[in-house]
């Protein structure tokens, strides 16, 4: 079948396209995430079965641009006031279950014969979670805002440190590195390490905002650049022998203090996951069926110790915290599977000559039955939990003070209304909401609009209203209202109109509140109200009506006034 369909590069793509498409529509009838699917089409895909990769060298390219994609969207999530702003209970939960997962798995691997390296490596990856399935399970389940969400999420970003951490200690500490191709000690990897940083310093200091800001007036120009700045900083990690994934990392970092990462981190998700495919065809292709059935033990002893252990560690110190054992139950389930960076980092082992292709296919095979079980975990978390709760009465206190104070403690209000777009209509609806005291989130793809508007006190934020990753990562679940005021240019039949898309996405995301969109011209009013607005602002219209009344009404005073007398 090979020979068939793989005479040119064109048409090997093409059929592991094809493939990827087939095996994905399989998973999301299954309700399994992407991940899980781009896995099992790089082993049907690798030479153990239909032997489709055959060109390893542009597969490779591909799979490593992902990799600094990826590392690169970690990167942009490492503001340091983020991280500066971690709560105590995320820490702590978040450090303890890294400790409790890396020192355990580390026994059990010495346990399963396998030796001290391999063991280690093992053991760090499985302390690392997918932040990419838990956000989408949580925020399709409308739960990323409650208490276990936040408690998640905030661990979540403790592992992406581990992350940060493990992958420099990786490219800094390993002597001997065959990643270039030469030998590097461990002072001149420090050094390269600290001159990279030191260009990231300076690059915050000096050049991230004010190039960002002009780059951000074009938002294509903006996405080339950062994907041109991660594969940059990226080919310089190699250069420097600290690895692809270090460079890509370093390259997020440098953007993460911007006003515009997360508009360019929802830009850039699809690239992501579109070049992450060819991440985990490659490592499907270089795995061995009948290596991966040898690893089937020792894989379901790491898998079930991942699926109970780690949920277990956050349920207990989370009671010890002070929460209740059902928010402690929720919280854990989002760590009971391993992450993408776990192969990416075991794949780093493989590079330097640390680990073997047998250690990464038995993390592949616990990556495989990790996320397809947690998937269905997460999803029924709350018909799990009555299953459970008699047997969790250890894991809360008598009176759990934390969770008590938690939820007594003020919050800011959540938007009700989600104004897009800050135009002459969107300001004059901003200033009377504003002064209405009505709890307000504005976006506007114009940066100088935005810090405008923010200097003013309005709660404003950079981003494209017409992306539909950029739409789901804005807090819908709260808003009772959301009002449009872009405006497009040509007509609907003819053109592709944002608001369709915008309504379109609300409604895939399930947004409960109504929708007032505004038109500019008569005939997008009939299309608008068939695509399911609830309200069409019409601004010449309203603002002519407006107009007409008022001189109507001082028409008939005039009128209704008595002739003055004339004087005799």
């Amino acid at each position: 079948m090979a020979e068939l369909v793989t005479h040119s590069l064109f048409s090997e793509i093409s059929a592991l396209l094809i493939l990827a498409g087939v095996v994905g529509l399989i998973g999301h009838l299954l309700r399994q995430p992407l991940v899980v699917s781009y896995i099992v089409v790089g082993i049907i895909a690798g030479p153990s079965l239909l032997n489709l990769v055959q060109s390893e060298g542009p597969l490779e390219l591909l799979s490593d641009l992902g990799i600094a994609v990826l590392l690169f969207l970690v990167g942009l999530k490492m503001d340091y006031r983020l991280i500066r702003s971690l709560g105590f209970v995320s820490l702590t939960t978040g450090l303890g279950q890294v400790v409790f997962t890396s020192v355990f798995g580390f026994l059990i691997g010495l346990a399963l014969g396998l030796g001290v390296v391999p063991s280690l490596y093992i053991a760090v990856a499985l302390t690392f979670s997918s932040t990419i399935i838990i956000v989408k399970l949580l925020t399709d389940k409308r739960e990323l805002d409650s208490l276990h969400g936040r408690v998640a999420l905030g661990f979540l970003i403790v592992q992406d440190i581990v992350v940060v951490l493990s992958m420099v200690a990786l490219s800094t500490l390993v002597i001997g590195s065959t990643v270039t191709g030469s030998d590097t000690t461990v002072a001149g990897a420090l050094a390269a390490a600290a001159s990279m940083a030191g260009l990231v310093v300076l690059i915050i200091r000096y050049a991230a905002r004010p190039l960002t800001r002009r780059l951000a007036e074009n938002q294509e120009l903006l996405i080339l650049f950062s994907l041109g700045l991660a594969a940059l900083f990226a080919a310089i990690g190699e250069y420097l022998g600290l690895g692809i994934e270090l460079g890509g990392l370093f390259a997020g970092v440098a953007l993460a203090s911007t006003p515009y990462r997360d508009s360019i981190a929802s830009r850039m998700a699809p690239l992501r996951d579109f070049l992450l495919l060819f991440f985990f065809l490659h490592l499907g292709s270089q795995l061995d069926l009948e290596v991966l059935g040898a690893n089937v033990p020792a894989a379901l002893v790491f898998s079930l110790f991942v699926l109970i252990g780690n949920p277990l560690i956050v349920i207990v110190i989370m009671g010890l915290m002070g929460y209740r054992k059902r928010t402690g139950f929720l919280a854990g389930l989002t760590v009971a599977q391993i992450s993408e960076f776990s192969l990416i980092f075991i794949g780093m082992g493989v590079a330097l000559g640390q680990v073997t292709e047998a250690e990464l296919g038995l993390v592949t095979l616990v990556g495989l039955i990790t996320i397809a079980a947690s998937t269905y975990m997460i999803t029924f978390s709350h018909r799990l939990y009555p299953l459970f709760e008699p047997l969790l009465g250890w894991a809360e206190r008598a009176r759990p003070k934390r969770e008590e104070a938690d939820e007594q403690r003020d919050r800011p209000a959540p938007p009700k209304v989600l104004l897009l777009g800050l135009s002459k209509l969107g300001g004059a609806l901003a200033r009377r909401l504003q002064a209405a005291n009505v709890p307000l989130l504005a976006v506007d793809f114009d940066p100088g609009v935005v810090e405008t508007w923010q200097r003013l006190g309005l709660n404003a934020v950079y981003g494209d209203a017409t992306d539909p990753d950029f739409l789901c990562e804005l807090p819908l679940q709260h808003a009772r209202w959301v009002i449009s005021t872009f405006a497009h240019h040509g007509p609907s039949m003819t053109s592709h109109d944002p608001r369709q898309t915008l309504i379109n996405t609300l409604k895939a995301e399930g947004f409960g509140g109504r929708v007032a969109i505004a038109v500019y011209n008569h005939d997008a009013k009939t299309d608008m109200k068939a695509a399911g607005a609830d309200i069409i602002l019409q601004p010449f219209e309203d603002a002519a009506e407006a107009t007409m009344a008022r001189v109507m009404a001082e028409l008939e005073n005039e009128q209704e006034e008595p002739p003055q007398a004339q004087a005799v």
